[in-house]
């Protein structure tokens, strides 16, 4: 018999009907030749630092670091998990061949593997692969079924991103617990991890920006022409940029009077009438954060919600595999595409034009299988969008229609640039330049498929029909305008945020670039935010993410960069990536990780902070800018010392 161990019950029972094992056992099906069984998530973990010796039962400064030579597996003490195990276990030792039916990404090999492993499985074993979960998908799965050994380098680094989670997380946590508890608070951990506490060194640092901030008054000189507002642009020189470039913000209120004045009754003249013809590209297809970015802006659904919802849509395999990092399809789907608009040309009538093309468009920007590894973008797999729930309708909605819309013409857009000048009077400069611009849509191409509720249109401010050379009257005059803090991070913004590794990236093309170095994987970053929720670190107050007083007193505390530094964790994130392609090595990445755990240990133990002040024996040593102090300075303790 062959073994298929999927990774969950739905999907097994899917995979059993398709193979037609339709025998229904305790935690298997059975016939034609395969049983066909599943995990439901982790059924193993790695050993927690207690189950390898007493030395590391209690928490102590002296027993750290904890490295352990080899680290080991266990089956999770959880009665439904050891029962489900067992059966896995009995099912190995008799079956002739083991098929890997697990999710088809990191952490799925990771399960599956540790899974055989623990059973002490001898078998020779396969790997399915699929994109989607349809009947075609799984039929060729099973055609092209490839050997395990295929997939060593996932397994390396989902066996290196759980080992290193573990060793700074389970350090980390122990040290700084210990060193900076506070006295009566025995019960109190200060939960450390390698992309958790970054994620909320980034909340806390916008949080402080925006409390520490100072808003400044300035002033915008504006004027209007034939009831057309037009703006003053810095002079050369001024705020670092070129004539023409940007705004010009005055300062004093004295000054932006007397500019004003030098201009009142002066005529203006046109100076230059620009009109450029653009096209504006359709939205790229969704990666997995994209879109719980587009579900968080539009339905204020959580990232979480958006991974549950396209993954329930994913097992009733209406759309593809849910956890990527591309917004690109490989060119081996594109013959694929008319089927896929087929399926679903009776609930989005937007297809129809597509389907009476000759040809669909092959763009660069949707096919390039340079940009796909192991999958592609997600999309609809043609099935029949039936029985849906209003949520799992509006994520399919928006799934669909970004599909259908790549492949519709361009939008065309026209862009209009007016400037324009004003001599002055008794002022420093001669005259002042002034501008306007205006965009407006000629032919709407992708966007006619949306409604204004389903895609932002752009702001379409049609300029009138100016002539280079024309003059005359205008109306001066000053608006007064106050800088504005950053905005509180979202879970949208926020997920942007782990994308680019703390760096603000509009542009869609830089930010595919940066993915490589963001923190924390697609199919992870929800479920590191849900837990800063739920160790009280961080709270919603409507849409925003607010860090608690306790997840500011953490980052306050912790001293080490590298457990803050969302650019350094995005280093460490490359170098997974690089593990699992097969170009960079394991074994140096984990002796990397154990200089790295060290040195956050060092650091803890040789802090100062927090011990009993020498000199009083009463007060905390606490962390000035340059130097340690007693908290009982104010008192008259002179205890203070450099940092090393």
């Amino acid at each position: 018999m062959v073994l298929c161990v999927a990774e969950k019950p739905s999907v097994g029972q899917y995979i059993a009907s398709v193979l037609g094992a339709n025998k229904r056992c305790e935690g298997y099906y059975e016939g034609n030749g395969y049983w066909v069984s599943w995990t439901f998530g982790h059924l193993c973990s790695l050993l927690e630092p207690q189950d390898y010796g007493d030395q590391w039962k209690s928490w102590n400064m002296s027993s750290l670091p904890m490295v352990p030579e080899r680290f080991g597996i266990k089956v999770i003490d959880n009665q439904g998990v050891q029962k489900q195990f067992n059966i896995l276990r009995n099912l190995i030792a008799q079956c002739t061949e083991v098929i890997n039916c697990g999710d088809a990404g990191q952490e799925g090999e990771l399960i599956q593997r540790w899974v055989y492993q623990k059973a002490g499985c001898r078998v020779p074993v396969k790997r399915l692969w699929v994109n989607s979960l349809t009947e075609e998908a799984i039929r060729e799965g099973f055609r092209l079924l490839r050997d395990q050994a295929d997939y060593r380098s996932l397994y390396e680094a989902g066996l290196m991103r759980a080992i290193g989670d573990w060793l700074l997380g389970m350090n980390a946590t122990r040290a700084y617990t210990i060193r900076y508890r506070q006295p009566g608070q025995n019960k109190k951990v200060l939960s450390v991890g390698r992309v958790q506490t970054p994620t909320l060194a980034l909340i806390v640092r916008r949080q402080q920006e925006i409390e520490h901030f100072v808003p400044r008054t300035y002033y915008v000189l504006r004027t209007l022409y034939r009831n057309t507002t037009f703006t003053a642009l810095a002079p050369k020189g001024e705020e670092g940029e070129e004539e023409g470039a940007t705004q010009w913000s005055i300062d004093r209120k004295d000054e932006a009077e007397a500019i004003l004045a030098s201009i009142q009754g002066q005529p203006l003249t046109i100076t230059s009438v620009e009109r450029k013809k653009g096209v504006e590209y359709a939205p790229k297809l969704f990666d997995l954060t994209s879109l719980q970015v587009e579900c968080n802006k539009r339905f204020s659904m959580s990232a979480d919600d958006t991974l549950k919802v396209i993954q329930s849509l994913y097992e009733k395999r209406i759309t593809t595999y849910p956890r990527v990092d591309t917004t690109f399809l490989s060119d081996d789907i594109y013959p694929k595409v008319p089927g896929t608009l087929r399926g679903i040309k009776d609930y989005y009538p937007q297809v129809q034009p597509l389907l009476e093309l000759k040809t669909l468009p092959k763009s660069k920007r949707v096919f390039d299988n340079k940009k796909v590894t192991d999958h592609h973008a997600i999309i609809p797999t043609g099935q029949r969008p039936d029985n849906l729930t209003e949520q799992e309708r509006r994520v399919f909605d928006l799934v669909a229609l970004r599909f259908i819309a790549v492949f519709y013409p361009d939008c065309q857009v026209a862009n209009t640039t007016v400037l324009a000048e004003i001599s002055t009077v008794n002022y420093q400069l001669s005259t002042i330049v002034f501008r306007v611009a205006g965009r407006q849509i000629l032919v709407p191409g992708w966007r006619a498929i949306y409604t204004d509720a389903e895609e932002e249109k752009p702001d379409e401010k049609p300029i009138a029909n100016f002539v280079q050379g024309e003059s005359g009257p205008h109306e001066p005059s000053l608006q007064e305008k106050t800088t504005t803090p950053p905005k509180y991070y979202t879970e949208a913004t926020l997920l942007r945020a782990m994308e680019t590794a703390g760096k603000t990236v509009d542009n869609e093309e830089l930010r595919d670039a940066m993915k490589e170095n963001g923190i924390g994987r697609p199919s992870t970053r929800a479920a590191i935010i849900e837990k800063l929720f739920q160790r009280g670190y961080i709270v919603r107050q409507g849409k925003s993410l607010r860090a608690t007083p306790l997840g500011i007193e953490l980052i306050a505390t912790i001293i080490s960069p590298l457990l803050k530094s969302a650019e350094l964790t995005g280093i460490w994130e490359q170098k997974l990536r690089q593990i699992e392609r097969g170009e960079f090595q394991a074994q140096q990445f984990l002796d990397e990780l154990k200089q790295m755990t060290a040195d956050v240990v060092r650091q803890v133990k040789t802090d100062q902070a927090g011990c009993l002040c020498p000199v009083c024996h009463q007060g905390r040593i606490i962390r000035g800018r340059t130097r340690y102090g007693c908290s009982r300075w104010r008192e008259g303790c002179t205890f203070a010392a450099p940092f090393e």
